[in-house]
């Protein structure tokens, strides 16, 4: 048959390989035409395809009752066959025995199938023997020997390799991902070596990759493998066939289109298989589909990255694949850049590839990322925590003349100079200022609030001039601010910041991206704190209903969003709808992430303390101790969190009365947090209050004052004397001696904190009104009834939280006033107010 007439039957081959049977006999017919021995010769080549396998795949689960011609018990050369290993289009392979007599030795013998004698496949059986020839390597399949048969069938000899694909591999020993990675890495250096001697394989898969019982990787099956050679025409031709073998679920989109074939093709099925060892599947699933769909979905179709597949998977299945650990973002990366539809956009080599996942073991920025500033500096603040900590107070100090001299700089320069520069200039304050307001945060300063809090409020008065020509950057920044105020408990001030950012970012990227939905979430969450419930509300509902449309209802963020609403239905006293919500997130929290993730464990926190806010006492201790045996698991003793869980326990514990329980438990956790926090830290601060408070509920008023005082003390010292937790600790000091009857000394204290508090936060903000509740009940106790309702109604109108004004008619201390004929008033005045807050 002439190359034309080959060409011909190749056309005809792929038009119908991919039809049911019942059309592809008119199809035939309909292309032939009256051309029979075009008609002849298509007939012969797929009757072969149907006997020995398909031609486009390769079938290592043979069925042994099926039509296989099978040639058990012939003898070639000094070798006598014993059973069939694997059938294809390629060839079949043979468990063969040596049989002279010399020595014992077992080896897998390949020869063509006697109904697929045709000349192409004589060339590629041919073609493989010479590849396998010039491939000497521990992890490739060896070739021993070759020859014809008396009966004329081409066959050669290979080493018997006895193992499992390599998937199947992983699965069963249960390798973690590090694990995976270090054995797939193993296959990159194996395709490194073959392309160094110029092979291309061409039909990289797991059937492919056999694992040895000591785990030792074994690369077979080279029947469709390429040389290398750029200046063979003939060569370039063949690689363009449309006949030419592949497996299309790792078949690269240039295989599938008929183009050239490279190493990088390779690079692409190394990708897939990746792909399949981290997730348990192939990135598409093509088999028995027509070629023209084949090409649609491989050229056409990106695969859904291994981490966001993997978030979805059952607990069991999730161990499974990997029970060490998450597969990061690193990754997906990798993965995507291997798999790119592009080949000059891959991995120039296997080579390249394996170092690319070297560099993610160790923690190192790797290449398949866009190399950003932000991304190669958080990997270097990961393996350098430490060192970084002691230089971020150095770059505080110098970002006020950093910014200078940036603004400088772009006045003197010219103007190709200042545009080259503008995208650096950015990176470098957007780093320098994330930095320094990190310092800012309590829960890291360590005793340097007060002057992290000049640099900031200097900072935040430049934010609108020296970033206006950067509007993405300026927003960024302005959102960093606003959550370092509201972690300082400055909410005055972080609400315009973040109000602006959600404002700027939902102009420039509209209310779809991230970033947006995210300055939404920490402004209602602000909103929260300032006890604007109906506001807050309004907007984490508009944040989690996009969150919900374009993530999903369980992504990360959108359970973040729920959280925060059930915070915030919380706080407005709905406790059952928080419930609900709460235990919403827990169930998905523990399916998606397990039981131990440190998101489930927070899931469970904020449930406990709603059903303690429903005096739910009893089943809120067992969540408590629950959640906090699972912290002390994961995380140690000594962890923020399990501390963290152990301060909530005590003051369940409080709330149930079982105060000395509670006691114990308060001064134990004081020594952890003296030890793991320092003694003037925030976090110990609290947990002293927290003590004080059950000492006065054990009547020890002597004690708690005395705590009381020297915890009022260290406050002012570490976080000033406007701070929130400062006044909250010096309300909780009038509270005690209120207890102790020295009403003078407590309104005095409740005086200074209503100053501090109309001038530093407003006079209409919740807190400011519930010192005035306050100073209504102290009125009460020293039976002045005129002040204490007078007292009451102010707090009432100037936004006091409506769980304090549905509870005055109830409140027994407040026994002397029921009588006052005002007191009925002022109580369908608190319902009144409630009602409206909480619409």
């Amino acid at each position: 048959m002439s190359s034309v007439d080959w060409q011909d039957v190749e056309a005809v081959l792929a038009a119908v390989l991919g039809l049911p049977a019942t059309e592809r006999c008119a199809r035939i017919t309909q292309l032939c035409g009256d051309r029979q021995e075009l008609r002849a010769e298509v007939d012969s080549l797929i009757s072969a395809h149907e006997r020995a396998g398909s031609f486009l795949d390769v079938n290592t689960q043979i069925d042994r009752n099926g039509p296989t011609l099978s040639l058990e018990g012939k003898q070639f050369g000094p070798y006598r066959l014993l059973g069939i290993l694997g059938v294809g289009g390629m060839g079949t392979v043979y468990l063969a025995e040596r049989s002279d007599g010399r020595f014992e030795k077992h080896v897998a013998i390949k020869l063509v199938p006697a109904a697929l004698h045709s000349p192409e496949l004589l060339r590629r059986f041919a073609h493989e023997q010479q590849i396998l020839a010039a491939l000497e390597h521990p992890n490739i399949g060896r070739l021993f020997d070759a020859g014809v048969s008396s009966e004329g069938v081409p066959y050669f000899v290979m080493e018997h390799v006895q193992g499992i694909p390599v998937n199947q591999y992983c699965d069963t020993h249960r390798l973690s991902i590090t694990g995976r990675l270090r054995l797939f890495q193993t296959l990159c250096s194996v395709v490194q070596y073959a392309h160094q001697h110029l092979v291309v394989h061409r039909d990289l898969k797991p059937a492919n990759i056999l694992v040895t019982s000591d785990g030792v990787p074994k690369l077979l099956d080279f029947g469709i493998a390429k040389i290398v050679d750029p200046w063979s025409a003939a060569d370039r031709e063949a690689t363009r066939s449309l006949m030419n073998p592949m497996t299309p679920n790792y078949a690269s989109p240039e295989q599938v289109r008929g183009e050239t074939v490279t190493t990088a093709t390779d690079i692409y099925s190394l990708g897939i298989v990746l792909y399949e060892l981290l997730t348990g599947q192939p990135p598409y699933q093509v088999t028995g589909r027509p070629l023209d769909e084949v090409i649609r979905v491989i050229c056409g179709t990106e695969p859904e990255r291994p981490s966001t597949l993997t978030r979805r998977f059952s607990r069991e299945k999730a161990q499974r694949l990997h029970p060490a650990r998450e597969l990061s973002s690193d990754i997906d990366a990798i993965v995507a850049k291997a798999m790119r539809k592009e080949p000059q956009q891959r991995y120039a080599s296997a080579e390249e590839l394996s170092s690319d996942i070297e560099r993610s073991l160790e923690g190192l920025p790797v290449s398949a990322h866009r190399g950003t500033f932000r991304y190669r500096t958080g990997k270097f603040m990961r393996r350098h925590r430490f060192g970084v900590a002691a230089a971020l107070a150095v770059l505080a100090l110098l970002l006020t003349f950093a910014i200078t001299m940036a603004v400088q700089t772009r006045r003197i320069a010219t103007e190709r100079d200042r545009a080259n520069r503008q995208a650096e200039t950015s990176k470098r304050v957007s780093e320098f200022m994330t930095n320094m307001f990190k310092v800012s945060d309590p829960s890291e300063a360590r005793g340097n609030t007060i002057t992290a809090r000049e640099i900031l409020d200097q900072a935040s008065k430049n934010i609108d001039t020296g970033l206006a020509k950067e509007p993405e950057v300026q927003a960024e920044m302005m959102d960093v601010m606003g959550n370092v105020y509201r972690n300082l408990g400055l909410y005055s001030r972080a609400h315009p910041l973040l109000q602006q950012s959600a404002d700027s970012r939902l102009r420039l990227l509209g209310p779809k991206y991230p970033e947006t939905l995210q300055s939404m979430n920490d402004l209602a969450a602000t909103l929260d704190d300032e006890g604007q419930y109906a506001e807050a509300e309004k907007l984490q509902r508009e944040t989690l209903d996009m969150r919900r449309r374009l993530l999903g209802p369980n992504h990360l963020d959108t359970l973040a969003s729920m959280t925060e609403l059930g915070n915030i239905f919380r706080e407005e006293g709905r406790y059952t709808e928080a419930e609900k919500l709460q235990r919403e997130v827990l169930d998905t929290d523990r399916d998606i992430l397990g039981p131990n993730h440190s998101d489930t464990l927070r899931a469970m926190d904020h449930l406990a303390t709603t059903l303690t806010e429903l005096g739910r006492y009893a089943e809120a201790e067992k969540l408590r101790r629950e959640t906090f045996d699972l912290y002390r698991q994961v995380l140690g003793p000594d962890h923020p969190s399990t501390l963290m869980s152990l301060s909530n326990m005590a003051g369940t514990l409080e709330h149930e009365g079982k105060y000395a329980e509670a006691e114990k438990l308060y001064r134990e956790m004081l020594d952890l947090h003296r030890r793991v926090f320092g003694p003037e830290h925030p976090r110990t601060l609290g947990v002293m209050d927290d003590l004080a408070e059950t000492l006065s509920h054990e009547h020890r008023f002597a004690d708690s004052e005395k705590l009381r005082r020297e915890t009022l003390a260290l406050y002012r010292r570490v976080l000033g004397p406007e701070h929130r937790d400062t006044l909250i600790s010096m309300a909780n000091l009038a509270e005690t001696l209120g207890l102790e009857g020295r009403y003078a000394q407590a309104e005095k204290l409740y005086r200074e904190i209503l100053e501090i508090q109309r001038r530093v936060i407003g006079p209409d903000n919740p807190d400011t009104a519930t010192t005035i509740y306050n100073l209504a009940f102290l009125a009460t106790y020293r039976g002045d009834r005129d002040a204490a309702l007078t007292l009451f109604r102010e707090a009432i109108d100037r936004g006091l939280p409506p769980e304090y004004c549905l509870g005055l008619e109830k409140d027994p201390e407040l026994k002397s006033l029921h009588s006052d004929p005002r007191f009925d008033a002022l109580v369908a005045h608190a319902k009144e107010r409630a009602a409206g807050q909480q619409q």
